[in-house]
């Protein structure tokens, strides 16, 4: 069997740990991959970063449960007071963030962890 769209481009997540921690995502994120991502985002925010970076640039798609990925991390990051956000978002996605509303929700501020208000 024959398709007639070209294969969509793999999805590729590259970690890169501190304090300061950065996920890149490239190519396709959806359906098939997204646990690719989303085990990314829990290993990065498990160990305890100061934020938590998603770099977007190189992103080529992304469907419902790519954006459920996102907001999962967000919602993780909320809980442990770790901000979570987005870099070089490519235009297609600031727009499905404008239109789905969760551009609004990722623009939220994580509260600070109940240790780091004590210290304030």
């Amino acid at each position: 069997m024959s398709r007639l769209a070209p294969d969509p481009a793999p999805l590729v997540v590259e970690v890169a740990d501190g304090d300061d921690a950065v996920v890149t995502v490239r190519g396709d994120l959806d359906f098939p991959c997204a646990d690719v991502l989303r085990v990314a985002l829990t290993a990065a925010l498990d160990r305890d970063p100061a934020t938590l970076t998603i770099d977007v640039e190189r992103l080529t798609f992304i469907d419902s449960t790519g954006l459920a990925v996102l907001v999962h991390a967000w919602g993780r990051g909320q809980d442990a007071g770790v901000p979570v956000a987005l870099r070089s978002v490519p235009p297609f996605l600031h727009s499905i963030l404008d239109i789905t509303g969760v551009g609004e929700l990722l623009a939220r501020q994580a509260p600070r962890a109940e240790s780091d208000a004590a210290t304030a």
